[in-house]
């Protein structure tokens, strides 16, 4: 049985509470939180003495952390960090948090594909100007999810969690996965979320058919990574692809979906609207005319925001540390070839 301390860092304000069910994962570990911003904000000696880290961005120097064997880090998107000296240490882990954020995110999907299919920007456009449209049934026809047709672009543990969500209404879910001959899922699942053994796609599709699959869909909804594979992805020839009446939700990274592609499509009405949350951009520039679409709902990258993300972070967290102790394969372990 092993003894020898693991010293464990923190970088973020975590509440006391979620601290203290880390402590009890084990008597052998040592938990220091120190909250920063940068990384000479950490004294040295708490480098030194790392050997897991958890952090959202800040990371040390390869020569400070000489013990550093993981780095556990707070979101699921690691994308803008990877050129970090520290992560092409040998044999050092890393993690993400994919998987923490399911619930809220496959939420917020679902509030867009009924809000876009009710028509709702239209209506609070009508409110606003107390209009009683006399065409209104025309004008707010919605497109329903039952017997409609979403598209999931990357069935991981978000999509799935779409997936589920979409089988109480009726719909047909299709969705591309880089390996599309074994649906199920092996990663990280919260209880009760997901479709681990991939039983509510109807249909997968390799990333190479995704043109084929979006010619099928009423809605298509964007929760891929952000590597050189899937950089500019949804490009101008699979927009085109799209129904007219088609919608489009992105939640996954700027910089899939082709921006100027996109804009051109819905400004020449060649799909019916969309729901954006990320943007090659961020802020999103006050110049960009999806502002002014009335076609378009615009958030400021929220989609994974809850109240409750730390409390499913550390839940995470506390089954990697576990793993972490007795020599198990972690969750959500970064792939430097796939690029997540």
């Amino acid at each position: 049985m092993q003894t020898t301390p693991v010293d464990v860092l923190i970088t973020l304000p975590i509440p006391p509470a979620l601290v203290d069910a880390i402590q009890n994962v084990s008597p052998r570990l040592r938990v220091t939180v120190h909250t920063a911003n940068k990384p000479e904000e950490i004294p040295e000696e708490l480098w030194s003495r790392c050997e897991v880290l958890y952090t959202d961005q800040v990371l040390p120097d390869p020569e400070k952390a000489l013990r550093l064997r993981w780095v556990q880090f707070h979101y699921a998107g690691i994308d803008k960090l990877l050129g970090a000296p520290i992560l092409g240490k040998v044999d050092l882990m890393v993690t993400t948090l994919s998987g923490a954020a399911v619930s809220q995110m496959a939420e917020y999907v679902l509030t867009m594909l009924l809000g876009l299919g009710h028509h709702l920007p239209d209506l609070a456009a009508a409110q606003k100007k107390a209009e009683w449209p006399r065409e209104r049934w025309e004008r707010f026809s919605p497109r329903e999810l039952r017997d409609s047709t979403v598209g999931i672009v990357g069935y991981g543990s978000i999509g799935r969690q779409i997936a589920r969500l979409l089988q109480t209404f009726g719909t047909t879910v299709l969705a591309t996965k880089r390996d599309a001959m074994h649906p199920a899922d092996s990663g990280y699942t919260p209880e009760g979320l997901g479709d681990p053994e991939g039983n509510f796609v109807n249909r997968l599709y390799p990333a190479q058919a995704l043109r084929s699959m979006v010619k099928d869909c009423d809605f298509v909804v964007v929760t891929v990574p952000l590597t050189d594979e899937t950089r500019g992805m949804l490009n101008a020839q699979v927009l085109a692809a799209f129904k007219p009446r088609a919608f489009l939700i992105d939640i996954s990274r700027g910089g899939i979906v082709d921006n100027t592609a996109l804009i051109k499509a819905l400004q020449e009405k060649k799909i019916a609207g969309a729901a954006l949350d990320v943007f090659p951009e961020e802020p999103l520039p006050s110049s960009s005319p999806l502002w002014a679409m009335p076609n378009v709902i615009i958030t400021p990258h929220i989609s994974g925001n809850s109240p409750k993300y730390d409390e499913r972070a550390m839940t995470l967290f506390i089954e990697n540390l576990g793993r972490y102790l007795t020599n198990l394969p972690l969750f959500n372990l970064f792939d430097s070839k796939r690029g997540y």
